[in-house]
């Protein structure tokens, strides 16, 4: 199934309305979706090469406005809605552990799911079900996403086909390291 979804979303990168398709996935992806937009947006980009920072900025906008969505199906449909997307991702166990030192980390969970492969989803829902201030959700929600989208858009504008395998199997791996680096550094400055 998840193979199906895959190549439907990359189906529409090709489509005459593939902006608004982007904008969907992109916004549906911050709650429930499992693609991610980036398989929509590699395609477009490489098609149009000048479009490249406004398909980042669709997906960035429409991302927030999705994250909001996902943020408030935790605030106040967590049993319903927010519950069942968790366990269907294999998160179901851990949520009250987590529940109970999400806000203790402040900004963290939401910079690192924004620009890293974590499902971004399941840190818009946990943000609302913790009730994490919704004003530094939406500012570290923006910088994350653009982080992510933009640096996306910039290789690709930059190099075109040839970084797409390396955006493909291996970007994922660099955000997460870059991120590491980050924690490390802010750790090693606060100790000293």
């Amino acid at each position: 199934m998840l193979r199906r979804l895959y190549d439907w979303t990359m189906g529409l990168a090709g489509h005459r309305h593939a902006m608004r398709a982007l904008g969907t996935v992109s916004f549906a992806e911050s709650s429930v979706f499992p693609i991610p937009p980036d398989v929509m947006m590699i395609p477009m980009i490489l098609a149009q090469r000048h479009k490249a920072f406004l398909i980042a900025t669709v997906a960035m906008v429409t991302s927030v406005l999705g994250g909001l969505a996902g943020y408030a199906i935790g605030a106040f449909a967590f049993d319903q809605i927010g519950r069942p997307i968790l366990e269907s991702l294999g998160k179901g166990d851990a949520m009250t552990a987590f529940n109970q030192r999400f806000n203790d980390f402040g900004f963290w969970p939401v910079l690192i799911a924004g620009i890293t492969p974590f499902p971004y989803k399941v840190i818009t829902i946990m943000s609302g079900w913790t009730g994490l201030p919704l004003m530094t959700f939406v500012i570290t929600s923006i910088i994350a996403r653009g982080l992510r989208f933009y640096i996306v858009a910039g290789l690709l504008w930059k190099f075109g086909d040839p970084i797409r395998d390396f955006i493909e199997k291996r970007l994922g791996l660099m955000f997460t390291l870059f991120v590491a680096l980050l924690i490390g550094g802010f750790l090693a400055v606060k100790a000293l």
